[in-house]
């Protein structure tokens, strides 16, 4: 991302690029710095360099934005918080689950929900087959949880009809979709573009057919 700029500049110049408000760096990096400190004892997260989690784990959350309804949504496997967190930041009215069945990765999750004073967030501990929320969610998203098939089994029951279910991938990985469409299920790839990441990004998002 330039590693001559500071941290602040070329996450400032990438919101602007995401048609994010500026001001919007300054929770982000307090999140990325609070992640920084518990990754050396916790293990949240294989990326050890700060300036690298800004496209790695900051915007390549922020990315999918766009694709996302108006809205419930429901962050599986959220991990230390990705792409919840992020994403609760950028849209502090939308209410976001946080799914998590590590214990020592929600004590993290709820120490940063307090610290960052994100009301709009709720961590639960739990395993996704065990989630049974009082109603259905407008949106289900999972960053590197699972396979395609597996993680649309697992969270269809949770979704409002019409609701879409998105995987964040790297590659397209079309054996990934084998058996979806048989069963109904519309399935889109949507190439993503993460300011100051070189690498391949893709979101896929299914949803029942009409």
């Amino acid at each position: 991302m330039g590693a001559d700029r500071p941290p602040r500049a070329l996450l400032t110049a990438a919101l602007r690029q995401l048609s994010l408000p500026v001001d919007l760096a300054q929770p982000l990096l307090a999140y990325r710095d609070l992640l920084v400190r518990w990754n050396r004892v916790y293990n949240l997260s294989a990326v050890r360099d700060p300036a690298e989690m800004i496209p790695r784990h900051l915007l390549d959350s922020l990315v999918v934005r766009p694709w996302l309804p108006v809205g419930t949504l429901l962050d599986v496997g959220t991990g230390p918080g990705l792409p919840g967190i992020p994403l609760a930041m950028a849209d502090p009215d939308r209410p976001i689950t946080l799914l998590e069945s590590n214990g020592k990765k929600v004590r993290f999750l709820r120490q940063a929900c307090l610290e960052l004073q994100l009301g709009n967030v709720q961590v639960v501990h739990d395993r996704l087959e065990n989630h049974a929320p009082e109603s259905g969610y407008d949106a289900v998203i999972c960053r590197a949880f699972t396979d395609a098939a597996a993680f649309w089994r697992g969270v269809s029951h949770l979704l409002r009809p019409g609701a879409p279910a998105l995987a964040m991938k790297g590659r397209r990985q079309p054996a990934e979709l084998a058996g979806l469409k048989e069963d109904g299920v519309s399935c889109r790839w949507q190439t993503l573009d993460v300011p100051g990441l070189d690498a391949e990004r893709q979101l896929l998002i299914m949803r029942n057919s009409p």
